[in-house]
């Protein structure tokens, strides 16, 4: 007799959210399987919050269903509530409790059992690095001390799925490699994380992504296929001054598919980059730009991000 199938952490089907005119999502649709991280990447305002919000009964849906752990959030949107550990960006830790004072408060409003909560406080101090701080304000402690306390405090009713809403926005970038590590060993331990960002080199930590544009989803699949499937062609990275007269001359040269600035050089997508990366370079030298460098790159998921919003604004500008 073969086994079931096993019932995804998180399913969406058909998502949508109107405030007004303004669809804010649109016929979103994905699974979570149990175990897995699931990275929700996209530009501020792309509707990443939204979608979060209507997953955890925050907001109501204008159309469509959501199922966390088995249990519907339209229906029962506090039994959800209860199986969820939910972190913002915005730190809902009090600054004027010290560190235990806040774990001992979050333990309360999450029902930890009383005989349980002494290990568990102790056990969300040594995941936050924070053992020996435990009278600490929390005014006194870094960004990074910070978000990590967070978790701690959102995981204290050791929930089946765990949603953080841009986590690690405005923390350096070691502790958001440690902050990760976390994520990790939750992950290995079973529990479903659903974690959305607008730092490209996060996702990389995913198992699988989501890249979501205008309240749509226009990518689901592992950051490597991702990568593969949205560039049809080799992407070099070209420099010369000034920088837009640069772009401008890319944009003019037939050879090249796509182009976009990434910091102060511009990503620029060939069929071949060995053959037609010396003409290119001979070309722009004979249009006035200066200090020509082209060297092929690996794409980054910020490159396949562009190209496919490049395409769906094409699409869109086609169909009007």
């Amino acid at each position: 007799m073969s086994a079931m199938p096993s019932i995804p952490a998180i399913e969406v089907q058909a998502l949508g959210k109107r405030f007004g005119d303004f669809a804010a999502v649109s016929n979103v649709s994905f699974a979570v399987e149990r175990g897995e991280i699931l990275g929700f990447l996209g530009p501020n305002g792309a509707g990443k919050s939204t979608v979060i919000r209507l997953l955890c009964g925050l907001l109501r849906p204008t159309s469509g269903r959501i199922t966390v752990d088995g249990i519907d959030v339209g229906r029962d949107p506090e039994a959800v509530r209860r199986r969820i550990g939910y972190m913002s960006q915005k730190f809902s830790l009090y600054s004027d409790l010290s560190v235990l004072e806040n774990l001992q408060f979050f333990g309360g409003v999450y029902g930890v059992p009383r005989q349980a909560i002494g290990e568990r406080i102790q056990d969300a101090l040594r995941m936050a690095g924070l053992a020996g701080h435990a009278d600490t304000p929390v005014h006194a402690l870094a960004g990074g001390w910070k978000q990590r306390l967070a978790l701690g405090c959102a995981i204290l009713h050791r929930p089946r799925v765990l949603v953080l809403d841009e986590p690690t926005s405005g923390v350096d970038p070691l502790s958001r490699r440690r902050f990760w590590d976390l994520i990790h060993d939750l992950a290995a331990d079973g529990v479903t994380v659903l974690v959305s960002t607008h730092h490209m080199d996060e996702a990389e930590y995913c198992n699988r992504v989501a890249l979501i544009d205008r309240g749509r989803i226009v990518a689901l699949d592992t950051p490597a296929n991702i990568r593969r499937r949205a560039l049809d062609g080799e992407l070099v990275e070209v420099r010369g001054t000034p920088l837009g007269r640069l772009l401008e001359a890319l944009a003019a040269y037939p050879p090249v598919r796509d182009a976009a600035v990434f910091g102060n050089a511009v990503h620029a997508l060939l069929a071949r980059a060995a053959d037609e990366a010396p003409a290119l370079a001979a070309y722009l030298a004979g249009r006035g730009i200066g200090e020509v460098a082209v060297a092929r790159i690996e794409p980054t998921l910020e490159d396949a991000f562009v190209r496919m919003i490049g395409r769906q604004a094409q699409g869109a500008g086609g169909a009007a």
